[in-house]
């Protein structure tokens, strides 16, 4: 009798760091760039990836954040994201660091209306 071989991905530590930062807060998480996002009433927050975070700060906050210790603007596909920060792995070794940039997240994206999905995106699925 064969034997059936159930294939496990590794956990990204980071995700499950986020999710207790979070705590009780209502989230959901997707699969975008290469790693899990984490979603606020539609509204991405913050993303972890092996190459670190993607914090979502709001244009207003992107200069201040991206002078942080180890933190750069964010770029995809050669053009800076402008309210976005990347953040290496060194940057978040503490829990009080990952805090520090969940919180510049929260606070910008608590701001954002909620996102209503398109119909057409409804009519899609359907």
């Amino acid at each position: 009798m064969a034997k059936s071989v159930t294939k496990t991905s590794a956990v990204d530590p980071m995700v499950e760091r986020l999710r207790a930062a979070l705590g009780s807060r209502a989230f959901t998480e997707q699969k975008m760039f290469g790693g899990t996002c984490f979603m606020i009433n539609g509204n991405m927050l913050i993303g972890t990836s092996k190459r670190g975070l993607l914090v979502r700060v709001g244009k207003e906050a992107h200069g201040e954040a991206a002078a942080r210790p180890h933190a750069r603007p964010m770029e995809m596909g050669g053009r800076s994201m402008e309210g976005y920060v990347h953040v290496a792995p060194e940057g978040t070794a503490t829990d009080a660091d990952l805090r520090g940039w969940l919180d510049r997240a929260l606070a910008f994206v608590e701001t954002l209306p909620p996102k209503v999905k398109s119909t057409k995106a409804a009519k899609k699925r359907a």
